[in-house]
């Protein structure tokens, strides 16, 4: 089914390149419904493929179906006019995100040929897509190992007979490290080999001749730099811990001369090649020495060193051994390469106490997530669930962070202004292609509900076809009516009995602040309700919206400063992510100025939006 779709697909394009089909819109239409049907059904088989050669298959497929889907709508009509913007690569070529089928790859995607007739050039312009993909991916990690899939469509005469197939042609698998020079490494790794192989490929009596330049498919992929070097000296933080034995070897096995010094250690001298045996004198290294290997990178926090697992054995041994990869250098700006170098960590506890502990004493770690305990029992029963479940470090709270405390006091208080509102609408018949109705709003209503003085609310409606600029222009002057009185504060205004608990020496001046010397009846916040300390600062607290009584108790004076009246207004539909808010926004967009803030389900569905309104403090959400 899916071969069927594709081929058809692939005919279809051919008479719209050439021109050779009068109902170009519609067949681009039927196209692009069988491209959509056509990736549905691959991402289902690539869920259930279990072979990785069923797997390549389906993603050459997923690619060239994007391709094709991608080409479809470039070739629709969309209106004439003249476009003085000058071309770009983003003109010319297209990058695609595909569903990737293997765990080790951070990104899998497809860059669409749109105009390019030459190989080359079609290349040369991918490289602009290619970096952007690149560099956002060595953001989170040190390295990647990245190769390309060239798509192309073959053209073959046999007889009066045309024969046409799509081949692919495939890069090795290359690292990139921070420091790479991107271009250089594009030219060399995918320009050089594609055009070398289609070259050959035409040449070689084949028959076989490239008609079209299809895509590009990119494969970003994790990696782990297990490439050594010469020597390199340790930071002196990790060096003053004597975690680390680090051999001062004068060749590029740094690798097997960490893992000689861990198989044969020594106690004088650790750091000298005349102490071990020739690495070559140890046959291959995990397998046959029944060898298990972590490996361990540091990473640069402010001033100091975080060690991170970056390689964990999935079988651990009764022989193993953990490394700790370094380079030469950290984050600084130089135009020396960076190099990697490894050393043998002779004591896990020594290199990561200080990191995850104030305590000195002695702590036995899980290599895998990194937890410690006090005791080796302990940490035998934890490493027999931890090898199934954790591929990352656990960081349990500390003893400031042991509860989770409600800290939004301020949600506390009712808001000031809530808005009800809803709306009707009729249906307007109409005779418009597929369109029949139209739903016309005719009438809108509003309730403004005062938390703290019933006399403000009040009720407004209004019917008409222009109900909703007139509720939005309603909610325009209810802004700036709210934006005045939160502008216009009261002050604070004690009674008799309150001055009395307060016991503020008869002080009647409305500054907030007090010391503590002069109170003794408060006891409590009564905003966070925990006890006053005595260097705490207590503070009266009251309601800047009441003229009278309106002290609301003693506070801290951080919990006074941050329990402040919101100044954003609700406003509730009936039904408004499912109906009402079809007609809503686009009217508070466009009648009112300001940004709108919103919270999608999907493009035509929102669990809710906010309307920020220009040179005023109040929203409405």
């Amino acid at each position: 089914m899916l071969a069927a779709i594709i081929t058809r697909m692939r005919a279809l394009l051919t008479l719209l390149v050439v021109g050779s089909t009068s109902r170009a819109n519609e067949d681009i239409k039927a196209g692009l419904r069988e491209c959509t049907l056509a990736v549905r059904r691959l991402h289902k088989e690539l869920k259930q493929a279990e072979t990785i050669g069923k797997k390549q298959h389906l993603l050459g497929q997923l690619r060239e179906v994007k391709s094709m889907s991608k080409q479809l709508k470039t070739l629709q009509k969309k209106g004439a006019g003249i476009d003085s913007r000058k071309e770009t690569a983003c003109n010319r070529i297209h990058w695609d995100d595909t569903t990737s089928a293997f765990d080790s790859r951070i990104r899998t995607g497809v860059i669409t040929n749109l105009k390019h007739k030459d190989p080359a050039s079609f290349l040369k312009d991918c490289f602009a897509i290619f970096k952007r993909r690149i560099i956002n991916a060595l953001k989170k990690e040190a390295a990647v190992k990245v190769n390309t899939v060239f798509g192309g469509e073959f053209v073959m005469a046999k007889g009066d007979r045309v024969q046409m197939e799509h081949k692919y042609f495939t890069t090795s698998n290359s690292a990139i490290y921070r420091d790479t020079d991107l271009e250089q490494w594009f030219n060399a790794k995918v320009i050089a080999p594609i055009v070398r192989e289609l070259s050959e490929f035409q040449e070689r009596d084949s028959g076989w001749a490239l008609n079209r330049v299809v895509n590009l498919g990119v494969n970003i992929n994790k990696f782990t730099p297990q490439v050594g070097s010469s020597y390199i000296k340790l930071p002196q933080q990790i060096k003053a811990k004597q975690a680390c034995i680090n051999v001062n070897n004068n060749d590029q096995a740094c690798f097997a001369w960490a893992l000689t010094s861990a198989m044969h250690p020594v106690e004088k001298d650790p750091q000298r090649m005349s102490k071990y045996p020739h690495y070559s004198e140890i046959p291959n290294v995990e397998k046959q020495n029944n060898l298990s290997i972590n490996v361990y990178i540091l990473e640069k926090r402010g001033r100091g060193f975080v060690t991170l697992p970056t390689y964990l054995t999935n079988y651990k041994k009764d022989q193993h051994v953990n490394l700790l990869l370094i380079q030469n250098r950290y984050g600084d700006v130089d135009d020396e390469p960076l190099r990697y170098h490894y050393v043998w960590i002779k004591d896990l506890s020594r290199l990561l106490s200080a990191q995850l502990s104030k305590n000195h004493m002695k702590k036995h770690f899980c290599d895998r997530c990194l937890h410690y305990f006090s005791f080796m029992e302990r940490l035998s029963k934890h490493y027999a669930d931890c090898k199934n479940v954790n591929d990352c470090k656990v960081r349990l709270p500390n003893e400031d962070q042991e509860y989770l405390k409600f800290k939004n006091f301020k949600n506390k208080e009712k808001v000031p202004f809530v808005v009800y509102a809803d709306l009707e609408s009729v249906l307007k018949q109409m005779n418009s292609g597929n369109k029949y109705q139209h739903h016309l709003p005719t009438a809108v209503g509003y309730y403004v509900m005062c938390s703290y003085d019933p006399s403000l609310s009040f009720y407004r409606s209004y019917r008409g076809e222009d109900c909703m600029s007139w509720f939005d222009r309603e909610m325009n002057q209810f802004a700036e009516n709210v934006e005045t009185v939160f502008l216009c504060p009261f002050d604070i205004k004690l009674t008799p009995t309150q001055e009395t608990d307060f016991n503020n020496n008869n002080n009647n001046n409305n500054n907030c602040l007090y010391s503590l010397q002069k109170i003794t009846q408060a006891t409590h916040c009564h905003i966070c309700e925990q006890p006053f300390k005595p260097d705490d600062v207590k503070v009266r607290d009251h309601n800047h919206l009441i003229p009278e009584n309106n002290y609301r108790g003693a506070a801290h004076n951080s919990c006074n400063i941050n329990y402040k009246d919101g100044v954003v207004v609700p406003v509730i539909f009936h039904n408004r992510s499912g109906y009402d808010a079809n007609f809503i926004l686009e009217n508070i967009a466009n009648d009112i100025p300001g940004r709108v803030d919103l919270l999608p389900i999907t493009k035509e569905k929102y669990i809710s939006f906010t309307k920020n309104l220009d040179q005023n403090l109040i929203s409405f959400h």
